[in-house]
């Protein structure tokens, strides 16, 4: 703290001296901690676009310069040069892990992949169109019942070993969900894949048969979850914030964090993307529907371009962009009608003078949701394969926070605009 922020009413009298907050980088933030006790009033700052509600020291955005970095990372050189596993590392210890640290890390999550058999009947007692997200929540919250001699979030090792086994059953736990949701028989995980290749071999295996995990599929996926493992304090991860401020065991903290990730306006993005394409058609029908966009009394929106952090072109976007257009040619599907379309507004997109100018370029979920697509993956499983890459920041914050010493429980405030006190009338004098 550098500085103090001066706060006058209206007629210059001081109504509080606030100090600043100055990070390693971004802009100062006011303590407002002080504000309520010194002057009576609250900040009100609806969905908090300006409110700060914690130190971190996990990941840095700038949305003017179009920068997503973890732990000081650019995310362009980790998605260059590291793996997911290496970036998992990387957020919940803090650095870049050596060969050694590397090589416990990824076996110990290749070795407790596996869940419980129980939780096997719980994916048996919802119904065969449960959306998988659905299941993943409820799954996730039940995990403290079957590990709760490691649930003590005041010991660090209790800690760490939730974090690490988080991220080793979430693939799992989503991949039993979607077979949950074609009547197929689970498959067990293989110690032997990695962790990208293992997902999709329990997605797309089946006993009946031989499956051999497509290494550039495996590839693509392993950057994608590299892309979307933090973003900051978004909603879900927030979320997580919020309700492990309150002491609760960690499984239930990520739970809610799923059920926040299963919002349309923040997981279902790329969802999203693939009914634009579906409503649009082909690509006989772009140049109407890119009009469309452009009137402003029409309610039509393209999906995926923009971003309300990024006020330039998504550096996630940026890196996936040849991920996506490399798995359109490796499986042949360059002409496929879907993706002509696709590729046709993301022409428009780069090169319209109007979506220029409103700085209207493909986003990460423009071009996840075609390879997702391009993979065979349904768009029911398109949350829950975000879900996966999220939780190791999920779990990176839940860490930081718990171990925070003056963390405490998330409070917020309001502005009350009901009825004035008013007393009980009787029912039959109404």
């Amino acid at each position: 703290m550098s500085a103090n922020y001066k706060i006058t009413g209206p007629d210059g009298q001081s109504l509080a001296d606030l100090p600043l907050v100055e990070g390693t980088l971004g802009p100062k933030a006011v303590d407002v901690r002080g504000l309520y006790g010194n002057s009576g009033m609250f900040t009100y700052d609806p969905s908090f676009n300006s409110t700060c509600s914690c130190e971190s020291k996990i990941t840095y955005i700038d949305g003017g310069e179009g920068l997503l970095m973890y732990r000081g990372y650019p995310v362009d050189q980790l998605a260059k040069h590291s793996s997911f596993i290496e970036v998992c590392y990387l957020l919940l210890y803090g650095e870049l892990p050596t060969a050694a640290q590397l090589e416990e890390f990824d076996t110990a999550i290749r070795y407790h992949t596996m869940i419980n058999e129980s939780l096997k009947s719980f994916f048996g007692g919802f119904r065969y169109d449960a959306h998988p997200m659905a299941m993943m929540a409820g799954v996730v919250a039940s995990l403290s019942a079957f590990y709760h001699d490691t649930t003590n979030i005041n010991d660090p090792e209790h800690r760490n070993i939730f974090a690490r086994r988080m991220i080793a059953k979430i693939p799992t736990i989503a991949a039993a969900a979607y077979k949950r949701s074609v009547g197929q028989p689970f498959m067990y995980p293989q110690n032997r894949l990695d962790y990208c290749s293992n997902l999709l071999h329990m997605l797309f295996a089946v006993p009946a048969e031989d499956y051999e995990v497509d290494p550039i599929a495996a590839k693509a996926l392993d950057v994608l979850f590299i892309l979307h493992a933090d973003h900051e304090q978004n909603a879900s991860t927030s979320t997580v914030r919020l309700a492990g401020s309150t002491g609760c065991n960690p499984y239930a903290a990520i739970a809610a964090g799923i059920t926040a990730l299963w919002g349309p306006a923040h997981g279902g993005a790329n969802e999203a993307v693939l009914r634009m394409l579906d409503q649009i058609g082909d690509i006989s029908q772009a140049d109407k529907f890119i009009a469309k966009a452009k009137d402003k009394s029409d309610p039509f929106r393209l999906m995926g371009f923009g971003h309300r952090v990024y006020k330039n072109f998504d550096p996630r976007a940026t890196i996936i962009r040849e991920y996506c257009h490399q798995v359109l040619e490796h499986l042949g599907m360059e002409n496929d009608p879907k993706f002509e379309l696709a590729l046709k507004l993301e022409q428009v997109a780069l090169e319209d003078d109007y979506f220029k100018e409103k700085k209207l370029y493909p986003n990460v979920d423009f071009y996840s949701g075609i390879i997702y697509k391009a993979l065979g993956i349904p768009v029911s499983m398109m949350t829950p394969m975000f879900a996966i890459a999220r939780t190791v920041g999920w779990a990176a914050h839940w860490q930081e926070m718990t171990a925070d010493p003056g963390n405490r429980i998330g409070r917020p405030r309001q502005v009350y605009t009901g009825s004035e006190q008013r007393d009980y009338v009787a029912v039959e004098k109404r």
